[in-house]
């Protein structure tokens, strides 16, 4: 049994395997226990289970401090609040594609739930890649720096346009290599169809498959930005999987929650903005104090001000919407 004890990416076998255990239990779970009627989550529901979630990761947290001491404690609650704030993009996405693709509420769980089951194994090969490129070319990281505070500053200096779903080259690239239907069947995501002319049986895609591809491919273009601001927090893979895998859980829950109270955090993109730039300007700052590296009390103090700040100015700038 010595070879649990193993280091592998950052952490003991034993200990990988306890976190995926944790994982596939939560799945089970969000799948076979909450979601057994199609019945939609309300808010409160939804409110009450990523808030169930976020106790899960803080309270992984809280164990990351006391198993490899405060330090990795403080990177790991930085890595996780700067991918929560983060999956807010995502969530703007998928909000539409599920409204091109006219996929109803009560059916828009199945897709999220199967969709962040595909962003696990995902995630996994993208940090695994990363983490080998930046052992092996420690450069990279300041290439991940530079590239966070353009994104940030671009974020700053202009206008967000909303993404056009329908005009995109993925959705129509799929619909030309794929045999889709033209409306959904239940909650099925491929179908078996006869031809009534030629007698030939086929399989065809639903438009809830055609969604749930483009919430993989829309997640894939997102991690070119989490990711690299995780590893420009740590470069210890098992703090930058675990904190991108505790932040993406509970997204098909944040997702139904927020969907009420979007038009009020308004600012939170430029407050976002401004943790990229901050974040992907450490290395260099560090660098220029002849430190080994950047705080991590002042990294996450930093990381918490910015994004609670933001969140309180756009609800302060939006307290007409509320009283409306």
């Amino acid at each position: 049994m010595d070879f649990l004890a193993v280091v592998v990416m950052g952490a003991p076998i034993y200990i990988w395997g306890l976190f995926l255990a944790l994982v596939a239990t939560l799945l089970a779970i969000d799948l076979g226990f909450f979601h057994r009627s199609k019945r939609p989550a309300g808010i409160f529901e939804s409110l009450a289970m990523s808030t169930v979630y976020v106790m899960i990761a803080l309270g992984f947290g809280a164990w990351v401090w006391v198993q490899f001491g405060a330090e990795a404690g403080k990177i790991f609650l930085t890595a996780y609040i700067v991918e929560k704030t983060l999956s807010m993009d995502n969530l703007f996405a998928i909000s539409l594609i599920f409204s091109t693709l006219g996929v109803p509420t009560a059916y828009q769980h199945r897709v999220l739930f199967w969709g962040i089951f595909g962003v696990v194994v995902l995630r996994a090969i993208m940090i695994g890649v990363g983490a080998a490129l930046v052992a092996q070319f420690h450069w990279v990281l300041y290439v991940f720096g530079a590239l966070l505070v353009a994104t940030g500053i671009k974020m700053l200096a202009s206008d967000v346009k909303p993404i056009d779903v329908e005009s995109s080259p993925v959705l129509k690239f799929l619909r030309t290599r794929l045999r889709v239907t033209p409306g959904l069947i239940g909650q099925r995501f491929f179908v078996r169809q006869t031809n009534t002319a030629t007698g030939q049986s086929r399989i065809w895609a639903t438009p809830l498959f055609v969604a749930l591809v483009s919430i993989e491919i829309i997640d894939l273009i997102f991690a070119v930005d989490s990711i690299p601001a995780v590893f420009a927090i740590t470069t210890d893979p098992f703090i930058v999987y675990t904190s991108n895998i505790f932040a993406i859980l509970g997204l098909r829950s944040l997702y139904s929650a927020l969907a009420a109270v979007l038009s009020r955090i308004a600012y939170l993109k430029q407050a976002l903005a401004l943790v990229l730039m901050f974040i992907g300007s450490k290395l260099f700052v560090a660098d220029a104090m002849g430190w080994d590296k950047f705080p991590a009390s002042i990294s996450l103090a930093i990381t918490v001000g910015l994004i609670v700040g933001g969140a309180l100015y756009s609800l302060y700038r939006t307290r007409r919407l509320a009283a409306n």
